[in-house]
Order: structure tokens, then C-alpha cells, then sequence
């Protein structure tokens, strides 16, 4: 028998098996996302890529072994005056934040970037 799991069930597990510091990351990029739109929704897409989406995908992680990619959808349209991106840069759609084992997550900073992805998706759909 096949158990199915909800997407923040999958979410949980894959944080408790990563045993390191990037499981730490990893639950704290959620938290900071989560906290920056209480509407937004967790999925799986792509074969077990975790997604964050509001009116449409809004970032992606994927754990990695020596870093944990966080990827914003559309960031080349999302204005960046933080300069949180820090890979990626040279894509026609997407943008790149790698943390690293003792890199400081700028909560505020990436809140406000998630919004104006959320933003960004909503004036997108809405003028369509």
C-alpha cells in the first residue's frame, strides 16, 4: 500500500532527514517564507522539487551537499535592492540565492523579497 503524503508532511520529512546544517537552513528559509505570506502554499513539483507558490510558483529549494539553493521563479523580474541573488545571475527567468554552511539568512531582507514575488505573480495574473 502506497502511503500519500501531504506536501508540508513531505516538507517535514525532508528537513528531519537532512541530519546537518543544512536541515537548520533549510527550516529556517520555510519559517522566513511561510512568515513573509501567511497564504502562500508548499507543493512538490518536478519528481520531489520543493516549491512555494502564490498566484504561481514564487522559489524553489533543493538541498544540495555543500549548499542549499533557494530559486526564485521569475527573478529576473523581482527587484533585488538587497542583493540577496548570488548565482544565477546571467538567466533569462530565474534567479539564485546559495547558502552556504555559515552564511547568515537576512530575514527581513528575504521576506520582502518573497513578497514581491508574491506581488509580482498577482499583478501577472491579474492582467491576464
Amino acid at each position: 500500500m502506497t502511503i500519500i503524503m501531504k506536501p508540508n508532511e513531505r516538507f517535514d520529512k525532508l528537513i528531519a532527514e537532512l541530519t546537518d546544517w543544512r536541515g537548520k537552513t533549510f527550516a529556517d528559509l520555510r519559517r522566513i517564507i511561510l512568515q513573509a505570506d501567511p497564504e502562500i502554499v508548499e507543493d512538490w513539483k518536478w519528481m520531489g522539487t520543493p516549491v512555494w507558490a502564490h498566484g504561481g510558483i514564487v522559489c524553489i529549494a533543493n538541498p544540495f551537499k555543500d549548499k542549499v539553493k533557494l530559486t526564485f521563479y521569475e527573478g529576473v523580474s523581482i527587484a533585488d535592492p538587497d542583493k540577496l541573488y548570488n548565482n544565477g545571475l546571467e538567466g533569462k527567468k530565474w534567479r539564485t540565492i546559495d547558502y552556504f554552511k555559515d552564511d547568515k539568512i537576512k530575514e527581513c531582507e528575504l521576506k520582502d523579497l518573497v513578497r514581491s514575488a508574491v506581488a509580482h505573480n498577482l499583478a501577472k495574473k491579474s492582467t491576464k
